[in-house]
């Protein structure tokens, strides 16, 4: 049966998982914007019928004219700063300056590209425009000129959506529990890691590790997914569980030709690259345009990472899960100007994201200050702290899971991070290890 990209991810979901009400189980992080008052009104119970009747109809509306102008207006500003890169940074002297010139464009181009992949991330989830034919041809121009295969990762990430924080289902993040992790650890190979693996610089080191090539290994290979999440038998062939495999084990046969369609795109912009290098210099498109793309890759993992990624922030297995309780498991970051006018709001506003998809970044703010009274202790927001020392506590912090109290029934559990050292990273779907082996090490949890 083909995936219903219409439909809300509650309404796919059995009765009882997918309305059930829910109440908060744990004072998780302060609501900033509630007073003292006001957290004692909250309604402990909510479902999404009341939800969406808190939140004004038009915020559900989506308009082609704001749409089509922030496509245009990230469209011009990445032209446009690509444009005056290419004539005036070659010219700068002396050449250590030109360096720096060189690294300031690949990161101010890094935060346009990122908007416009955002945009292909709203036609993903129909929230750019009305039209499916629109919203499909521009998130797949948008998404392969940035090397993301569109249907591929629009199949994934809906997915993601319907069973967020599913520890059985979810595609995205899905964390160790207890013997996982400390098996993953007691068989840590390294030599540099067994002697200094809780050192400042080893955490640095897998963080660089995470952002440089976390996402397209995520493409390649469905890390950090649960076997659950696959429509198919996990495949044990190379590249088996790729978002670039018309029939792997994450696409349904009627799936396939999108996916295809996906890949020739990648193909198209590829060839594109290759031919820009025969005629400037490979130097130059990577300077141009290798540089952003390293920077949107940052961008992606860093914020999918720390919306799912925080030590107060919980996870179900699949007894106890519901959609309401999945999708009010993320966390509302903050990163200023840049995340309100470059990124569109996605790192701010995600809470409401995973509630209602549909709902156009630009109504985002609206909607989130209508459900947050509701919500109560249940919505997530961490906007105090800086958003990068942010991404330092969840990978020294969030290693494993355990459950709030191991002697419920899995239906009444609750999972929550805890911290350690940071296991082999998993380079294949369910699979960690470093490249040279030596021995198993021992290793306790404490």
């Amino acid at each position: 049966m083909a995936i219903d990209y219409t439909s809300h991810p509650s309404e796919l979901l059995p009765s009882g998982v997918s309305d059930e009400k829910f109440s908060s189980v744990r004072q998780s992080i302060p609501i900033e914007s509630l007073s003292n008052n006001d957290k004692q009104k909250v309604n402990a119970n909510v479902d999404i019928k009341q939800l969406r009747e808190a939140i004004p109809p038009h915020c559900f509306e989506r308009s082609y004219r704001l749409s089509l102008g922030y496509l245009f207006r990230d469209l011009i500003l990445a032209t446009t700063i690509m444009g005056l890169a290419f004539v005036y940074i070659p010219k700068v002297e002396p050449a250590p300056l030109r360096y720096v010139a060189w690294a300031a464009y690949g990161y101010i181009e890094g935060l346009v590209f990122v908007g416009l992949w955002v945009l292909g991330h709203e036609c993903g989830h129909s929230a750019f425009s009305p039209s499916q034919l629109l919203n499909n041809t521009v998130g797949f121009m948008l998404h392969s000129s940035l090397l993301t295969p569109y249907f591929s990762w629009r199949s994934t990430h809906r997915r993601h959506h319907i069973y967020a924080n599913n520890l059985t289902k979810d595609h995205n993040y899905v964390p160790p529990q207890r013997e996982e992790y400390l098996a993953s650890i007691s068989s840590e190979l390294s030599h540099l890691e067994e002697i200094t693996e809780d050192a400042p610089i080893v955490t640095f080191m897998r963080i660089i590790l995470q952002q440089l090539v976390g996402f397209p290994w995520y493409l390649l290979t469905n890390i950090t997914a649960a076997e659950g999440s696959l429509p198919k038998a996990q495949s044990v062939i190379p590249l088996g569980n790729s978002h670039f495999a018309p029939t792997g084990s994450l696409f349904r046969p009627d799936e396939a030709w999108v996916i295809l369609l996906s890949d020739l795109g990648l193909a198209a912009t590829a060839l594109g690259l290759w031919f820009a290098g025969t005629h400037v210099g490979f130097p130059t498109v990577f300077a141009l345009y290798g540089a952003p793309y390293l920077w949107l890759n940052h961008w992606i993992v860093a914020i999918t990472y720390l919306h799912h990624t925080h030590p107060s922030v919980p996870k179900f297995e699949d007894e106890a899960w519901t959609f309401i309780k999945g999708a009010t498991a993320t966390v509302d970051r903050e990163f200023g100007w840049i995340g309100k006018h470059m990124f569109h709001g996605i790192i701010e506003f995600h809470v409401i994201h995973h509630l209602f998809s549909r709902i156009p970044f630009y109504h985002g703010e609206e909607a989130t200050e209508a459900v947050i009274p509701l919500l109560g202790s249940s919505y997530h927001a961490d906007k105090q702290r800086p958003f990068l020392p942010a991404l330092w506590e969840s990978f020294t912090k969030c290693q494993w899971i355990e459950p709030d109290d191991a002697t419920a029934e899995p239906k009444d559990r609750v999972m929550f991070y805890k911290g350690g050292p940071s296991p082999p990273p998993e380079y294949s779907m369910g699979a960690k290890g470093w490249i040279w082996a030596a021995s198993p090490k021992p290793a306790k949890l404490g």
